[in-house]
């Protein structure tokens, strides 16, 4: 996984009927673009360093245009 500055990630529910997670990529740690990630979480505005697991998908934006 590979993520820029201001891209989301998003977290699939793990249960049915359980919410999707998203966050903010803040900042990458990682090399070329990989994590782990300092975010901050869409739904109570926590910042936490990220390690992804393989239920989450990264939404590009692009940020030259931003």
């Amino acid at each position: 996984m590979k993520a820029s500055v201001g891209d989301r990630i998003v977290i699939k529910g793990h249960r049915v009927g359980e919410p999707d997670r998203d966050c903010e990529v803040l900042e990458v740690r990682g090399k070329d673009g990989g994590p782990p990630y300092l975010v901050r979480w869409g739904d109570d505005g926590r910042v936490a360093l990220f390690f992804p697991g393989s239920d989450a998908s990264v939404q590009h934006f692009d940020h030259a245009s931003a």
